[in-house]
């Protein structure tokens, strides 16, 4: 079989970067399209307290992934360096620590996730009509969490080899057999949330068998070879460097919203269900805007290896105009579509659906934004260093954001839902602005280095 890959250090830059993002993003909308399918499903046959309940296990469980998720991250820049700088081995040894270190990942998650659910539920605040059913999705849910870690891994290799439209396809796979168990599970069986949960673990299972298959059919460095599985200490140190900074960045980021989510949470049901679903349709606009980020971070880490400082400049500037243009374009049209969207997920309650609008309102307008900051921690951590857009993102994001809820928000005069959204766009503004600075201050010294 002959190895799909994209030579991103030579060739013209915006056809490649486009022609590379497009598969990401539509891999990133098939993900959410899993937690869409279980929300619509359960919106419509068991009612919006379901929908609430799904929605609030969101923030608790990107919280705990998101840790491990990061060093995917990381395994994906050290084979980006790697194959850059032309260094087969490194690339086929880092290839062979990163599986194992998925399962081991995937493990931890899977034993944490089980035995806490219901504590962390109700240490958010968790509304009492929903707790058992939140409780009951993410326990099944985090069963799946092995292949859920050899999904993400094996995709962060293959997209750093260039290939990003295998993992589409593969999920593509993944998602349709999704959609028919929840039909089947809900519909037939009567499962409610355990069922819709039950069916996103086997489609997880099924699309993680699709990505260690295609490793294993690679005719390159990034060939996966199941005997020579293997953790070697170097590649793994890497891994750690460039992974643990970001997996902490992502849990932190994650916490922000875990106490957001908990103040929301203390407005009641109606208002958190109709959080649930506009948090549901924001998803597909961040996995647009997000895509570029993960562009830029493999861009950057191809020709940081390659030393071609010049091409990453105007890797920088063609991701920052096209995150920009991508997310004010849909952000504005689904605030535009706003309350039939919300209807798909929303069938008894017009109150939620207004509450729903609120948080669309003051997330999707300035929502590019966000695009933006996850660009420029994609170019920093593609240039290797990972610990300062950690460092940024805990000032900016999350620093900014506790410090709204427990100042601001316990004002009585801006103790409010609107209140709680207006600190996502000022988090967002400013930590942009540092990483970008630091990005290009980073850029120009590693040159002159180079350039000695």
């Amino acid at each position: 079989m002959r190895s799909k890959s994209s030579d991103m250090c030579e060739g013209p830059l915006i056809s490649r970067i486009i022609l590379y993002t497009i598969p990401i993003i539509l891999t990133g909308v098939l993900q959410l399209l899993f937690n869409a399918a279980d929300l619509v499903v359960v919106g419509r046959c068991c009612g919006s307290n379901s929908v609430g309940a799904v929605g609030a296990t969101g923030a608790i469980i990107n919280l705990m992934v998101n840790m491990f998720i990061g060093l995917s991250v990381g395994a994906g820049v050290t084979v980006a360096h790697g194959l850059g700088s032309g260094r087969s081995e490194d690339v086929h040894r880092t290839v062979h620590t990163a599986i194992p270190t998925a399962v081991i990942s995937g493990l931890v998650l899977t034993v944490i996730g089980v035995c806490f659910s219901e504590t962390f539920l109700r240490m958010m605040n968790t509304p009492p009509e929903q707790l058992h059913l939140a409780a009951c999705y993410m326990r099944i849910y985090f069963c799946g969490t092995v292949a859920s870690m050899l999904y993400n891994f094996g995709s962060a290799i293959l997209r750093a080899a260039g290939d990003t439209q295998s993992p589409l396809y593969y999920l593509m796979a993944a998602g349709v057999v999704n959609v028919l168990l929840n039909l089947l599970f809900v519909i037939v069986f009567r499962m409610d949330v355990s069922g819709v949960a039950l069916a996103t673990t086997i489609s997880q299972i099924l699309s993680a068998g699709l990505i260690i298959r295609a490793l294993m059919k690679r005719e390159d460095a990034c060939r996966l070879e199941l005997k020579k599985l293997h953790i070697y200490g170097r590649q793994l140190k890497r891994i750690l460097q460039i992974g643990f900074p970001a997996g902490v960045q992502g849990s932190l980021f994650s916490a922000s919203n875990v106490i957001i989510q908990s103040s929301i949470n203390s407005f009641g049901p109606i208002v958190n269900s109709g959080n649930a679903a506009a948090q549901n349709i924001e998803g597909f606009v961040y996995m647009s805007m997000n895509s570029y980020s993960q562009t830029a971070l493999n861009f950057t880490g191809q020709n940081f290896g390659a030393g071609k400082f010049d091409r990453i400049r105007r890797i920088m500037w063609i991701c920052l105009i096209a995150v920009f243009c991508t997310g004010a374009t849909l952000g504005l049209t689904a605030l535009f579509f706003g309350r039939p969207l919300l209807g798909i997920y929303i069938t008894d309650s017009e109150e939620s659906i207004k509450y729903g609008l609120v948080r669309m309102t003051y997330i999707m307008i300035p929502y590019f934004l966000c695009g933006l900051m996850d660009v420029t921690t994609g170019l920093i951590r593609g240039l290797g260093r990972s610990a300062l857009p950690m460092f940024i993102t805990v000032a900016g994001v999350v620093g900014i954001r506790l410090g709204w809820i427990y100042a601001v928000f316990r004002i009585p005069l801006y103790h409010s839902i609107k209140s709680l959204y207006l600190s996502y766009a000022i988090s967002w503004s400013i930590t942009f602005l540092t990483e970008l600075i630091v990005f290009i201050v980073l850029l120009r010294r590693m040159k002159k280095r180079s350039e000695k």
